[in-house]
């Protein structure tokens, strides 16, 4: 049975009655995804400093956007920062330290696939951490953002909302596909089991956290297509890009190499090609 949500609860999005084609959707994310590169050039070329968070519940889809955002761009500007449980070192470390490491330079966007916020959520829910580390975290947090932001990195904050119908639904999914089984860790089943303390936690995240120079976006994502669009679009416009699309460069004719000859072809060890027999 799947649980149930508080009364209230801000992860009920409204469901769309119509679910975008996917020929539309195709059509769309294409014609975003040219803009992302126009906005990778922007940021290159003009050393602007971009952090994205993204957040939100178990299966919500945050990973297929992330993968739809970073699809046409360069890894080397625009990275993705996961990072698994800290080490026994990294605990005893300021809290804020591991993730100030990948915090981008000039020209980069930083793209962290859940953050600093694992102590408002998992680590809150799971008794990962202490009273006072979590208290902490909320009077250290604000600042933190926005120490980030007067030095010049551009903070933007994504919460992805699902419902608990549809979060079991895809739970249920990943359970039956044996190429998304990997993706059931022990934490996300206990997760599914404490649906009321994560909204509650996220309700308290945000009361301390919604500030005006980092604000939390929430993204609806019961439709996983209706959120990417959604969300690629959002970052778009929060980013003051210009196109910076270079001209078409010219091909010219390769010049004759008549003094090369190639080693015969059976010095070389080919990969098979299973194809044929298929």
């Amino acid at each position: 049975m799947a649980p149930t949500s508080a009364k209230g609860s801000t992860d009920k999005p409204n469901t769309p009655s119509q679910k975008i084609s996917n020929s539309k959707y195709e059509l769309e994310l294409a014609r975003l995804q040219i803009e992302l590169v126009k906005m990778q050039e922007w940021i290159k070329r003009s050393g602007h400093r971009v952090v994205v968070i993204f957040e939100g519940r178990d299966a919500a889809g945050k990973g297929g956007t992330i993968k739809r955002i970073t699809a046409p761009l360069n890894p080397r500007i625009a990275q993705v920062v996961a990072l698994p449980a800290p080490t026994e070192r990294e605990k005893s470390q300021w809290y804020f330290q591991r993730y100030v490491a990948h915090l981008p330079a000039a020209g980069e966007m930083t793209i962290f696939d859940r953050s600093w916020y694992n102590r408002a959520g998992v680590e809150r829910v799971m008794g990962f951490c202490t009273d006072e580390e979590y208290h902490e975290f909320f009077r250290s947090c604000p600042e933190f953002e926005r120490m980030l932001v007067r030095s010049g990195i551009q903070v933007i904050k994504y919460w992805f909302s699902v419902s608990d119908e549809e979060q079991e639904r895809r739970f249920q999914k990943r359970l039956n596909d044996p190429t998304k089984q990997w993706k059931l860790s022990p934490m996300d089943l206990e997760s599914r089991k404490r649906w009321v303390d994560y909204s509650k936690a996220k309700d308290h995240m945000f009361v301390h956290t919604d500030i005006e120079e980092a604000p939390w976006y929430v993204v609806q994502s019961d439709i996983k297509k209706h959120a990417r669009i959604n969300c690629i679009s959002h970052l778009l416009s929060q980013v003051p890009y210009e196109d910076f699309a270079p001209a078409l460069a010219a091909l010219e004719p390769r010049p004759e190499q008549s003094d090369y000859e190639r080693p015969p072809m059976d010095t070389q060890s080919f990969v098979p090609e299973v194809h044929t027999k298929l």
